[in-house]
This record gives structure tokens, C-alpha cells and sequence, in this order.
């Protein structure tokens, strides 16, 4: 492969990069509705994206478990915290017997959307700004890291059958970045030190996230889950390591594993 040929999705993914950071900057400095608004709507979208990567002939169904996606996401906010994981755990339960194939694959997927993007919120709104900056730094550092070191240094795949880009010299690349970032952060929120190798931790729980959507991919034949997103394919393309970033981030938070953070 020539080396024009190598890096010639950069520029496209360069600005669409841009965009979405100037967008959640924005969205993540308002918090409150704007933040939840914004929310939302990724994770309607996301499940668009799956129903119809899962179900392309099914017309109107991906718009419908999109709008009840997000009304449950919506309630999730309104009800009391008890009351949270059935609520969006049902969601995706409703939405499993619209389909007549690969229910099982929807359930799961549609659930691991909506408590992740839920997390999210409850990140930002209770836990404070740092708190969401760091998932999202450690989601994005991994993953710029991973892009350039494994562009760079190329070397044996890390999963050749379920996503034959990614190499272990970028996953590995992705993990000192994220560490980087832990250091940083344990500063800047006053966790310490230990939250580098928590870092570590959720930047590997969202390259899982992106395995999965690259192994959804792989079973249904597509390449991306959509257009939307210039250079980076669809929503759930772009946000699916901040998936499990965000389940592994709240998961640590709720465990009380989290140090700085209670």
C-alpha cells in the first residue's frame, strides 16, 4: 500500500473530528439538557443504525425502536434511579420482539446503547465535568493513538477475523495514551496515580466496544453502520469504544472502585 494511499481517509476524519469535538465541547460546557438532548439523540441514532445493519429490509422499523430508544432514555432521566435499569433493559426487550432475526444480537446491543449513554449523563451531571472529560479523553487518546501508532508500525493483527485493521501495536499504542491521560487526570481530580492503570482499563473495555460493532459488522456484510459521519462512517462507528469506555467508567463508579470518586 502506498503511503498516500495509507493515510488518505485522514483529512475527512480530520474534520469530521473537529466538528464533533467543537459540538460536545459546547454540549459538555452547557451540561443540563443541552448535554442529555445531545445524548440522546447519539444513542436514537445508534440504535437506527444497528436495526437497520440487523433488519434492512424491515422499512420504518429502525425509526421506530430509535424514537422508543431515546423516550425511554428521556424517562431514564425523569424516573428515580431505582427504577433505571429495568426501564432501558425493557426498552431494548420491546424492541428484540419487533424483529423476527437476530433478536438476540439486538437485545444486547440496543441495552449496552442506553445504559452507556445514560452513564454518560449521570457522568456529567453527578460525578462533574472531569469525571466525563476523562472517559472521554481516555476513549479518544486510545483511539488517536492506536490510529497513528498502528498506521506507523503496522505488525501483526489484534483480531484478523473480527476487525483485520487493528493491530496490536496500536492497541498497545491506545493503552500508553490512555495511561498518559490517567496521569493527568489522577492530578486534575485529585485520584492519583491509580488512575492510570484504570485508564488502561476502560480504554481496553472500548476497544471491546469497537470489536463488537466490527463484529455486528462483519455478520450482517456491511462496512459501516452509515454514511452520516464523513471519514467515520456512522454514529455508532464513532462512538462505539465510548460505549464500553462509558459501561466500564460507571460500573467502577457504582462498585465503589472508582479513587477520588465516591
Amino acid at each position: 500500500m502506498s503511503t498516500s494511499a495509507r493515510w488518505s481517509d485522514l483529512g475527512p476524519r480530520v474534520f469530521s473530528a473537529v466538528v464533533m469535538l467543537v459540538l460536545a465541547a459546547l454540549g459538555l460546557w452547557a451540561g443540563g439538557y443541552v448535554f442529555a438532548i445531545g445524548v440522546w439523540i447519539t444513542g436514537s441514532l445508534m440504535v437506527w443504525e444497528l436495526v437497520r445493519m440487523l433488519a434492512p429490509a424491515a422499512r420504518g422499523l429502525p425509526v421506530q425502536l430509535a424514537l422508543l430508544s431515546g423516550g425511554a432514555l428521556v424517562l431514564a432521566w425523569l424516573l428515580p434511579g431505582l427504577l433505571v435499569l429495568p426501564l432501558l433493559i425493557g426498552a431494548a426487550l420491546v424492541g428484540m420482539g419487533q424483529l423476527r432475526h437476530e433478536r438476540w444480537r439486538y437485545v444486547g446491543f440496543t441495552a449496552a446503547i442506553l445504559l452507556a449513554c445514560h452513564a454518560m449523563v449521570m457522568l456529567r451531571e453527578v460525578a462533574g465535568l472531569p469525571w466525563i472529560l476523562w472517559v472521554i479523553c481516555v476513549v479518544i487518546a486510545s483511539d488517536v493513538a492506536g490510529y497513528f501508532v498502528g498506521k506507523t508500525l503496522g505488525g501483526r493483527k489484534f483480531w484478523p477475523r473480527i476487525s483485520p485493521k487493528k493491530t496490536w501495536s496500536g492497541t498497545i499504542g491506545g493503552w500508553v495514551a490512555a495511561a498518559v491521560i490517567g496521569v493527568i487526570f489522577g492530578f486534575v481530580t485529585g485520584a492519583g496515580p491509580m488512575l492510570a492503570p484504570i485508564s488502561v482499563l476502560v480504554a481496553f473495555t472500548g476497544q471491546m466496544g469497537d470489536i463488537a460493532e466490527s463484529a455486528i459488522k462483519r455478520h450482517t456484510g456491511v462496512k459501516d453502520s452509515s454514511n452520516l459521519i464523513p471519514g467515520h462512517g456512522g454514529v455508532l462507528d464513532r462512538f462505539d469504544a465510548m460505549l464500553g469506555a462509558a459501561l466500564a467508567a460507571s460500573l467502577l463508579w457504582g462498585l465503589g472502585l472508582m479513587p477520588g470518586l465516591t
